[in-house]
C-alpha cells in the first residue's frame, strides 16, 4: 500500500488534528490556515469526481460539471478501483442519514 510510505509522526499528528475537529466551522477555520484556496478546491473537486464516478457519470459529464481534467478523473477512478478504499468509505458515510 502506498499509504505505508506516508506513515510517520508528522502525518499522525496531522490526522490526529483533523480527527480532533468537532464542527464544520472548526474544519473551515483549520483548513483555511492549513491549505491554500486552490488546494482546498482541488481536494473538494476530487471528492466530487469520486462521487460522480460512483454514480456512473461519464468523464465528459464530470468534466463539464466539475471542471476537472481527464487526468484528474482518471486518477480518481484508479483510486476507486485499486486504491485503499478511502473514497468509498467516506462517500458511503456521507450518504447515510
Amino acid at each position: 500500500m502506498q499509504i505505508d510510505k506516508l506513515r510517520d509522526a508528522t502525518m499522525d499528528q496531522l490526522f490526529q488534528a483533523i480527527l480532533s475537529l468537532e464542527t464544520l466551522e472548526e474544519c473551515y477555520r483549520f483548513f483555511d490556515d492549513l491549505c491554500t484556496i486552490a488546494e482546498l478546491k482541488s481536494l473538494a473537486q476530487r471528492l466530487q469526481v469520486a462521487r460522480m464516478l460512483q454514480d456512473g457519470c461519464t468523464y465528459h459529464h464530470i468534466e463539464e460539471e466539475t471542471g476537472a481534467s481527464t487526468a484528474t478523473i482518471s486518477r480518481v477512478k484508479r483510486c476507486l478501483l485499486y486504491g485503499s478504499d478511502g473514497y468509498p468509505m467516506v462517500l458511503d458515510r456521507l450518504r447515510q442519514p
